[in-house]
């Protein structure tokens, strides 16, 4: 994988500088075949156009000036679906095993203050939420949570009384930029030689 510059893009393709270059090809990067790829099973031309758009989305980020940055925060930072930073989603997970980090799914449900319904409240989701939203009521998160006021006063309870008992858990060291890109390329290299094998 290389990282292009705005200097080492390829001729002939138009791309305002600074600019993704996923902006300007949504039919491609918001494909339904990109974020979820199609099984083994589907059918042969279902999978020919998953692998086309592929390509074309391979084609597209290898001449971003972004690149870099996307990758990393596609395997530090977010765990993302679809094609991001020259990467599949299967391809990212594999990364982070070579890097020896995992990422957390974004709760979207959460984010987007849907209420839990019936299932139970998750200690961490409940802590999650106050650490984003340390303006808001107390009322309004376990409205966001769909469940009481004192089952989130129960939960943050229990989280003080963890922090006052324990020292306070040493953060991961981030992987540094070099690192992802070297891990990238062992698990392309890998991916490519493995088609390769089976051609």
């Amino acid at each position: 994988m290389t990282f292009a510059t705005p200097e080492t893009r390829s001729p002939g393709v138009p791309h305002r500088s600074g600019r993704p270059r996923c902006i300007d090809r949504p039919e491609v990067f918001q494909n339904p075949l990109l974020e979820e790829p199609p099984a083994s099973s589907a059918p042969a031309t279902v999978r020919r156009h998953g692998s086309a758009l592929e390509r074309q989305a391979a084609e597209a980020c290898h001449g971003c000036p972004l690149l870099a940055g996307c990758l990393y925060d596609a395997v530090v930072r977010h765990d993302v679906a679809g094609y991001a930073g020259g990467t599949t989603a299967r391809e990212r997970q594999k990364i982070r095993v070579v890097l020896g980090i995992s990422v957390q799914p974004e709760n979207l449900d959460t984010l987007a203050g849907v209420p839990g319904g019936n299932r139970p409240v998750d200690h961490d989701e409940v802590v999650r939420l106050r650490a984003a939203n340390p303006d808001e009521s107390l009322e309004r998160i376990a409205q966001r949570l769909g469940c009481s006021l004192s089952t989130v006063k129960r939960h943050l309870r229990r989280e003080r009384g963890q922090r006052t008992m324990s020292a306070p858990p040493a953060s991961p060291v981030p992987p540094s930029l070099r690192a992802v890109v070297e891990a990238t390329r062992i698990v392309l290299d890998e991916t490519r030689s493995g088609i390769s094998a089976a051609a």
